[in-house]
């Protein structure tokens, strides 16, 4: 009885040496594989700037124009024409942000504190997963989840002031699919120049990526929560000349 005892033991023992390791990952090991997804880390860097034109058409055929520029920390704008409805501008730097919109006549106002920052990650045109230990932000994975049918590795990015962003990075692509935010967003939130609730979360969807001329790789197809239609880019630049000053500057 023991010696067969003693064989089951051994034969149990060489099975679970032979069994494949465990499928689970870090979030440090989701992170490596997006950033390999998107170019390599050294690709990413390279990038300094980006500046993209996009277009987005209502459910009632009206169209959205939307510009924006990204300076690696300097400057994050947007611009955004609403049609009939007016225009809209968003300014961030590192210490002010503003907004206008054509419901207050054009004049810029001082952005308030919680959506400055919420809104200052946007002044990185690469995201906020590379390095994110050395910017003193914290990532956590938060198991899995689905965007569009699509299982996806969830993350959590807890920066040093509170506010976050959950990633949802495709199992497969390991692209980002969609981020969930809490307050700022598209002119503070589907054009209403900063009026969105601080606290309220929105999703913001990527599809459609493609690779530049130059190998950058960027989603195409960009669809904000609470704006209503998904926006096509038409034009984008990286690493092209920004009069960053000129347009850090409210009025310009």
């Amino acid at each position: 009885m023991n010696t067969l005892r003693t064989t089951v033991l051994s034969f149990i023992s060489l099975l679970i040496i032979a069994a494949p390791r465990s499928q689970a990952q870090t979030a440090d090991e989701v992170i490596a594989k997006h950033i390999d997804a998107m170019g390599g880390k050294e690709k990413l860097q390279s990038i300094k700037s980006v500046y993209m034109e996009g277009v987005a058409v209502m459910s009632n055929g009206m169209e959205i124009d939307t510009k924006t520029w990204r300076v690696k920390d300097k400057l994050y704008r947007q611009e955004i024409a609403f049609g009939s409805m007016g225009n809209g501008t968003m300014i961030v730097t590192p210490t002010k942000g503003w907004t206008a919109n054509s419901r207050n006549g054009g004049e810029f106002k001082p952005m308030p504190d919680e959506m400055l920052k919420t809104m200052q990650p946007q002044l990185d045109p690469v995201g906020q997963l590379i390095d994110y230990a050395a910017k003193g932000d914290k990532v956590e994975l938060l198991g899995n989840d689905t965007v569009g049918g699509k299982t996806c590795h969830k993350l959590k990015l807890t920066f040093p002031a509170g506010n976050y962003i959950t990633y949802y990075i495709d199992a497969q692509s390991h692209y980002i699919l969609r981020e969930a935010r809490k307050g700022g967003g598209m002119m503070g939130g589907g054009g209403g120049g900063g009026r969105r609730d601080p606290n309220a979360e929105f999703n913001i969807d990527f599809s459609d990526y493609q690779k530049t001329p130059e190998g950058y790789i960027f989603p195409f197809t960009i669809a904000t929560g609470g704006f209503g239609a998904k926006m096509s880019v038409e034009k984008l630049e990286v690493n092209k000349p920004v009069d960053e000053e000129k347009l850090g500057k409210p009025g310009n």
